[in-house]
C-alpha cells in the first residue's frame, strides 16, 4: 500500500486507514486483531481510535493487537478526549486538564510512551487557544508525536493553522474531516489546507458503507443500518443527493466493470490533499475486499463525479 506524505511534514501515512469504531462491541477482540494484522501486513500503517469507540472497549482491544503484530508497525492517530459527567456517563472534552487526563489515560490502556497523531476536538464552551495548549503540550512532551484537529468548524481550522505558523501553539499537521462522493462538502477546505501544507484524512469515506451500494435495494439484516446504535451514520445518505450520487457511482462503477465501492473509495483516496481514506470495515472479510481496491480511476470518470458530488469538486 503507498505511504503518502502527510502535508509538508515528515509524517507519512497509508492510503487507507483502519478505523476502529466497532472493535470491542460488533467486532469482537479475535476478528478485530486478525484485521490489524491482515492490514499492516498490506502495508497499512494508519489506525484510528478514539476513547468513545466500542463503547469504550475498542482502545483495549487495541492495546493486545499491538502487543501482538508490534506498536512500531502502526502510527497510532487517537482522536479527541473525554471527561466523566456522572455516574458511567462521558462526554467529548476540550479543557486542558480533560485532554492531558484522557490522553494519559489512552497512553496507559495502550502500553505506549505515545501516540504518532492526536486529533483534538474544539467544543463551543472551551476557548480554542486552550484545547490547543493541551495539545501543545503533548507535542512538546513526546506524548503526541504530531497534533491536528477533528470535528472543527471551518473558522476553528483557520485559526489553529495560523497559531502554529506563528509558533504561538504545536504546528496542526493534520485535520480529520468527513469526505466522500455522498458529502464533498470540505472539497474547499481540504484545498486550503493542502495550500498551507497540512495533510487529510478523509473519515466516512464510504460514507457508512453506503457507497457501496449495499442500500440501493434494500437493508441487509447484518448492516449499519439495521443496527440501532450505528444507523444514524447511515441514514442521511439513503435520500435525496446523496442517493442521486450513490446511483451516479453504481452507473460508473458497472462502466468500469469495478464495484461501487472501489470507485467510491478510489475517487476519495486520490483526491488532491488528502494523505488518507477512513474506513471502517467490521469484519475480515470486508476488509480484505477494501484492501483489493487499489487501483485509479480514469480522469474523465473523476471528473463526471466529481460533477455529480458537487461544485467545490470540479475542476480540481
Amino acid at each position: 500500500m503507498e505511504l503518502k506524505q502527510c502535508g509538508r511534514s515528515g509524517l507519512y501515512l497509508s492510503a487507507l486507514g483502519l478505523g476502529t469504531l466497532t472493535w470491542g462491541r460488533d467486532t469482537d477482540g479475535p476478528e478485530a486483531h486478525d484485521m490489524l494484522k491482515a492490514f499492516v501486513d498490506a502495508g497499512g500503517n494508519l489506525v484510528e481510535c478514539s476513547p468513545a469507540h466500542g463503547d469504550g472497549m475498542s482502545v483495549d482491544v487495541l492495546s493486545e493487537g499491538l502487543s501482538s503484530i508490534g506498536r512500531h508497525r502502526v502510527a497510532l492517530v487517537w482522536r479527541g478526549a473525554v471527561r466523566r459527567a456522572g455516574e458511567g456517563t462521558w462526554v467529548t472534552a476540550a479543557g486542558r486538564g480533560d485532554l492531558l487526563r484522557s490522553l494519559d489515560d489512552a497512553l496507559a490502556r495502550l502500553d505506549t510512551d505515545y501516540v504518532d497523531v492526536w486529533l483534538v476536538e474544539p467544543r463551543p464552551e472551551v476557548p480554542l487557544e486552550e484545547t490547543l495548549e493541551a495539545a501543545t503540550l503533548a507535542q512538546r512532551s513526546g506524548r503526541a508525536h504530531y497534533v491536528g484537529l477533528s470535528r472543527a468548524s471551518h473558522w476553528e481550522l483557520a485559526e489553529a493553522v495560523t497559531r502554529g505558523i506563528l509558533g504561538a501553539c504545536a504546528p496542526i499537521t493534520v485535520v480529520e474531516a468527513p469526505f466522500s462522493l455522498a458529502n464533498a462538502s470540505a472539497a474547499q477546505t481540504i484545498a486550503e489546507l493542502s495550500g498551507r501544507g497540512v495533510g487529510v484524512i478523509a473519515a466516512s469515506a464510504l460514507a457508512g458503507g453506503a457507497l457501496t451500494g449495499k442500500y440501493r435495494h434494500t437493508t441487509p439484516a447484518d448492516s449499519r443500518a439495521a443496527s440501532p446504535h450505528l444507523r444514524h451514520m447511515v441514514e442521511p445518505y439513503l435520500e435525496g443527493h446523496p442517493r442521486t450520487v450513490i446511483e451516479a457511482t453504481s452507473r460508473a462503477a458497472a462502466g468500469l466493470e469495478r464495484s461501487t465501492g472501489d470507485v467510491a473509495l478510489a475517487w476519495v483516496r486520490d483526491f488532491p490533499g488528502v494523505s488518507a481514506a477512513l474506513i471502517g470495515p467490521r469484519t475480515r472479510r470486508q476488509l480484505d475486499t477494501l484492501l483489493g481496491y487499489s487501483e485509479p480511476l480514469p480522469a474523465p470518470i473523476r471528473q463526471v463525479l466529481a460533477e455529480v458530488a458537487g461544485p467545490s469538486c470540479v475542476a480540481r
